[in-house]
């Protein structure tokens, strides 16, 4: 691997996917502009590893270079900037407000939504201290003043991989993949929707649920996601297949890492099993999620894809590298595993008194349902994405949490309005 880790999903950016992130936090107040543009700016010194331009070199391989110029802050008006362009100073990051919410705008090449939510963090917490000239008591969050931790700026490397062969490999029962929503959403501008729902939960509630039966809750979401598509799918299709990333960074030694080098867990679930019991379907589920972390499963897949990047450093010239990353992306391209649908944990974070004035805080990202669940506070949110304009799917995961009598609220559809990339050729 010769360039950063952050550079290699730009060679797929817009071939398929514009692989960006829009993370949404409403405040309890209505936002001030002027405050959050010093904040946003007073937030990004301590991470310098995201103010970053991309230049070409001349193997045609994408290079990151420190970019001083400051973090752009716009108010929402339908339009989404194109990431790395002039319009927000070549930065893979940009900022918007409307009315009490905050949408940063930021490149999944350089993060995913782990990496991302301590700048999230940062830059909340520097807006309410500016803004209600406080101190606010939250040790969870990084300032803007703090030294890097340990380990947070290092790049992964193969020799921090474990050697061991896969202690567990799951095979595929061929579930089936949403392509028909897709194509519609692509080609039929009658019903194309790039819109979400957000949904809003008490803590508690679901942390008693999964506590009762033997899950957690990442394997909650997810067997409330498959048991979703189970009302709505026709039962001509026999498998389920969910797929949850996994970020082993901590295993390798890079706690810190805002670097998104993921693993991918897969779940396939028959028809006849999603009429199991919550119980039983929670021990499975979760006990899968346990054995594809172990460190030699998820180590193997690295090793994928390190050798993944090798190749497209070894291929002259931007085009070329852009061609063979799209035919041999592990992803999606020849040999991929199929999955009926995505939904990522990020993870519980300790806001501390910042919690208390932020209203919600989600991750919107591409894809249909390809769904993200955040906590804050004492809320859990799960963010359900769809590309048509239906309300099938919102309605049969009411139907599934109110048959396990969870509480919650649910608003939107939303548009997404993620933004692209305007790479140098």
């Amino acid at each position: 691997m010769k360039y950063s880790v952050d550079t290699y999903r730009l060679y797929l950016s817009e071939k398929h996917f514009h692989y960006t992130m829009r993370i949404r936090v409403t405040m309890k107040d209505e936002i001030d502009p002027d405050i959050l543009r010093i904040s946003v700016n007073e937030a990004i010194v301590r991470y310098p590893y995201f103010a970053r331009k991309v230049t070409v070199d001349n193997e045609g391989g994408f290079l990151l270079e420190p970019n001083n110029k400051d973090i752009m802050v716009f108010p929402v008006d339908g339009r989404a900037k194109d990431l790395c362009s002039g319009e927000v100073n070549g930065h893979f990051c940009y900022v918007e407000y409307e009315g009490r919410t905050i949408y940063f705008n930021i490149s999944h090449s350089i993060c995913g939504g782990k990496g991302a939510q301590p700048w999230v963090m940062t830059n909340v917490y520097q807006y309410v201290k500016n803004k209600y000239n406080i101190e606010p008591d939250a040790p969870g969050i990084r300032k803007p003043g703090d030294k890097l931790l340990e380990g947070e700026d290092v790049e992964p490397a193969l020799d921090m991989l474990p050697d061991d062969g896969p202690l567990f490999e799951p095979e595929s029962k061929n579930p089936f993949m949403m392509y028909g929503d897709y194509i519609n959403g692509m080609i039929n501008p009658f019903v194309r929707e790039a819109s979400y729902r957000l949904y809003t939960f008490r803590q508690e509630d679901i942390v008693r649920f999964a506590k009762a039966n033997d899950a957690s809750i990442q394997s909650f979401f997810t067997v409330a996601t498959a048991k979703m598509l189970d009302k709505v799918l026709p039962a001509k299709h026999k498998v389920i297949g969910a797929k949850i990333a996994h970020n082993p960074t901590e295993e390798i030694g890079l706690t810190y890492s805002h670097q998104d080098l993921l693993s991918q867990i897969y779940i396939d679930y028959d028809r006849d099993m999603l009429k199991w019991d919550m119980d039983k379907l929670g021990t499975m589920t979760r006990g899968q999620i346990l054995l594809q972390k172990d460190p030699t499963v998820s180590g193997h897949q690295l090793r994928r894809i390190f050798a993944y990047y090798d190749g497209i450093d070894n291929e002259s010239g931007l085009k070329a590298k852009k061609k063979y990353a799209a035919k041999n992306n592990y992803g999606t391209g020849k040999g991929a595993r199929k999955n009926t649908f995505i939904c990522n944990y990020s993870g519980r974070a300790d806001w501390g008194e910042i919690a208390d004035y932020v209203e919600d805080y989600t991750i919107i990202v591409e894809g249909h349902i390809v769904c993200e669940v955040t906590s804050l506070g004492d809320k859990i949110f799960f963010m359900l994405p769809q590309v048509i304009r239906t309300g099938k799917y919102a309605e049969a995961l009411n139907e599934v949490f109110n048959e396990m009598s969870i509480p919650f609220d649910v608003r939107g559809p939303f548009p997404k309005l993620l933004p692209r990339h305007r790479l140098p050729s």
